[in-house]
């Protein structure tokens, strides 16, 4: 099977220091993957990379076999590579349907044409209205984001994100400041996204990982320290003396 994203030899400096330093990666399609690291380790500047942010010095990253090293974020999103951040990005004025037909628009090109605005086409609003079912919240439909509480607007990120039909779905951090009362309503729902979509996620609550990943990355220095299930990972001493704490006691949180 090809990889749904494969990143090649990818590198990356700010002044004299290598921040993203010859990194390989594959994700294979339906991946779930867990990419975890200290403070420092390069995991915002990796994500950068790959959503487009930020250009490697050298390196390929390809898309279901498709370079997209030098193509434009707003492309790679088309392309299907999409991204949630670790803070909300959305229309807080606008309602959740809204905010989703928005993006729905924008993904076909419906908000380019003057004649036929997004909300009168059937088609994006039946597509708006199933995304929202998925994720579990068209019952939030024609609440204002400004409206809801924090854990139900990260909810509005994945089903916008869901609607631009990934085929690798970017998480950067989707737990950072969601109350413990949604959190686990935010890990089934990303359990229950499409089996088809490759999903990497950037995460610190090691019990967050244990339930998510098939697969974790630990990311030290810019380098790959070690990749492999979340049951090796986490016995690895070397894992253990750098990110997670001494061995015989395991911290459930690492560091950001």
């Amino acid at each position: 099977m090809s990889a749904a994203l494969e990143i090649i030899g990818l590198q990356k400096h700010f002044g004299g220091l290598a921040v993203t330093n010859d990194v390989h990666l594959s994700l294979e399609v339906g991946a779930r993957h867990a990419l975890i690291g200290p403070n420092g380790a390069g995991k915002t500047t990796f994500v950068g990379l790959l959503s487009g942010i930020l250009r490697p010095e050298a390196g390929r990253i390809l898309l279901a076999q498709r370079d997209i090293t030098h193509m434009a974020p707003q492309d790679r999103v088309k392309a299907g590579l999409v991204r949630t951040f670790q803070v909300n990005s959305l229309f807080s004025g606008l309602t959740v349907l809204q905010n989703v037909l928005l993006a729905l628009g924008e993904h076909c090109g419906a908000s380019r044409d003057f004649w036929h605005p997004v909300t009168s086409r059937r088609d994006l609003l039946e597509r708006a209205h199933r995304v929202l079912r998925t994720v579990g919240i068209e019952a939030y439909g024609e609440r204002r984001i400004v409206d809801l509480p924090y854990g139900p607007q990260r909810l509005v990120e994945f089903a916008i994100a869901l609607s631009l039909e990934p085929k690798v779905l970017l998480l950067d951090e989707p737990m950072a400041g969601v109350p413990a009362v949604d959190a686990q309503r935010l890990l089934t729902t990303i359990e229950q996204l499409p089996a088809d979509v490759a999903i990497l996620m950037i995460e610190h609550d090691m019990r967050v990982v244990r339930r998510f990943a098939k697969a974790v990355t630990v990311l030290v220095n810019g380098r790959i320290l070690v990749s492999g299930t979340p049951e090796e990972v986490m016995s690895n001493a070397e894992v253990h003396r750098v990110y997670l704490g001494k061995k015989e006691q395991p911290r459930d949180r690492g560091h950001a």
